[in-house]
Formats: C-alpha cells, sequence, structure tokens
C-alpha cells in the first residue's frame, strides 16, 4: 500500500479497502475491471480495482513489471506535477495471494468534469466544435511535457466548460510512456484511435502543429494517414471522410 503524502489521513479507511470494496460504494462502472465512488472525510473517491490477471501475467506484474495500479498511480502523479489535467492520485493498493499478486487497487478524487469526449461520435454540436483547439492545445502540453497516452481514446478524455474555459482531463493512464520526447510521428500515431470528421483533424492538426512548432502540413498528413490506417483495418468507424 502506496499513500500519497497529501492524504495520509485516510489511511484507516485506506487500509481497510479491499475488505470494505465489495460491499460500500456506488459502483459507477463493473467489467473486466470495477470502480466504486466513495465518499469518504468531505472528499469524493473513485476507486479502481483492476481484475485479477492470469496466471502468467501474476508473475510478471509479481516479479518484473509494475502493476497497473502502480503504473497508474505514479503516472498520475508524473502528469499533475507538469500540470497535465488528471484525477488526482490518492493511493494505490497490491494484494497477493500465493506469493503473487492478485486484486489491485487505485484510489484518485473524483474529477470535476462531466462530459467524455466519445461524445463526438455520438452528437456533434457547435459546442464540440468549440473544444477542438483547446483539445489540440491540451494534448500539445501533454506531449511536450513528455507523456504519451498509448490508449488517447474517446472513453479515456474528460471535458467540460468551467468558468467560461474548457478543461480537460485524461484516465485510464496506466498505458503511458512518460520522460521521453515525443515525435511528431508519435503524437500523431496517438491519435488514431479518435473517431470524428476530417474536418476535427484539420482544426486540430493546425492547432497541435502551433502549440509544438511543427509543419502543420505535414501534421495533418500524418494524423490522416495513422487514423485511416487504424479505422480501416477491421474497425467500424464512425466518421465521413469529407
Amino acid at each position: 500500500m502506496v499513500i500519497n503524502p497529501k492524504y495520509e489521513q485516510l489511511r484507516g479507511w485506506i487500509e481497510r479497502l479491499p475488505v470494505d470494496f465489495e460491499t460500500e460504494g456506488e459502483i459507477i462502472y463493473n467489467a473486466r475491471n470495477q470502480i466504486r465512488r466513495f465518499e469518504v472525510e468531505g472528499l469524493i473517491l473513485c476507486v479502481k480495482r483492476f481484475h485479477r490477471p492470469m496466471l502468467f501475467n501474476r508473475f510478471i506484474y509479481t516479479f518484473f513489471r509494475p502493476s497497473k495500479a502502480q503504473r497508474s498511480y505514479l503516472n498520475g502523479l508524473y502528469l499533475i506535477e507538469h500540470q497535465i489535467g488528471t484525477p488526482e492520485p490518492v493511493a494505490y493498493i497490491e494484494e497477493h495471494s500465493c506469493g503473487l499478486i492478485a486484486f489491485s487497487y487505485l484510489v484518485t478524487l473524483q474529477s470535476p468534469l462531466t462530459r467524455l469526449n466519445r461524445e463526438w461520435t455520438l452528437n456533434y454540436t457547435l459546442e464540440l466544435e468549440d473544444t477542438i483547439r483547446p483539445l489540440a492545445r491540451f494534448t500539445a502540453q501533454m506531449h511536450e511535457s513528455k507523456a504519451l497516452h498509448y490508449d488517447f481514446s474517446p472513453g479515456n478524455i474528460l471535458w467540460d466548460k468551467i468558468d467560461g474555459e474548457y478543461r480537460f482531463e485524461v484516465i485510464d493512464i496506466n498505458r503511458m510512456r512518460i520522460g521521453k520526447p515525443v515525435t511528431l510521428r508519435e503524437g500523431a500515431h496517438s491519435l488514431r484511435r479518435l473517431c470524428a470528421k476530417t474536418s476535427f483533424f484539420l482544426t486540430f492538426a493546425d492547432e497541435y502543429a502551433q502549440a509544438r512548432g511543427f509543419d502543420k502540413d505535414e501534421c495533418a498528413r500524418w494524423i490522416l494517414h495513422y487514423r485511416d490506417q487504424f479505422w480501416r483495418h477491421g474497425r467500424k468507424a464512425n466518421y465521413d471522410y469529407v
């Protein structure tokens, strides 16, 4: 168990979490992993319990590779340090059985942002058009901070308009590369899972290129190349080529 020193006062509750998780809190996501919401000492916390890995992966996560919970926690601290939006990490816990990792838990503050980027594919509006350039600047800032999200997809980007400004946060951050410069092509490749009209990507590329000092035409070419490559290999895309 590792606790963010800022939240040491929650130690007693965190220590009981593996026992209490099944019977307390509100389920807000329940699939392979489960996420529950808790209110503790005036704080709204989200706890993600990562599924118990298969035997081979239990061995790998125990002896050779950090658990998903640990990676999420450390990546979250890195993003917060570099002023990149993500739910603030509070703690992580690893349970072991027969010497191998079993369940692991990530505790964060609940994000104040309420909307998902997947709205782009479900309900296009002029308001969503206004988010393109702010999202591009957010992404450029993340990449300039040497943070590359390997699953930068619509379901992992939270956003909202607060006090007249668009704000963004990334979630599901266990799969990231941090501390190494992000090239133009790596940045473009990371956008391939986004699903939107071509006009979205052209506007995005223009703002992203300006923020990072790249050529906007080259940036747009690589972004569209990787998008098309991803969605045309057995995946059903919900956009048009206009």
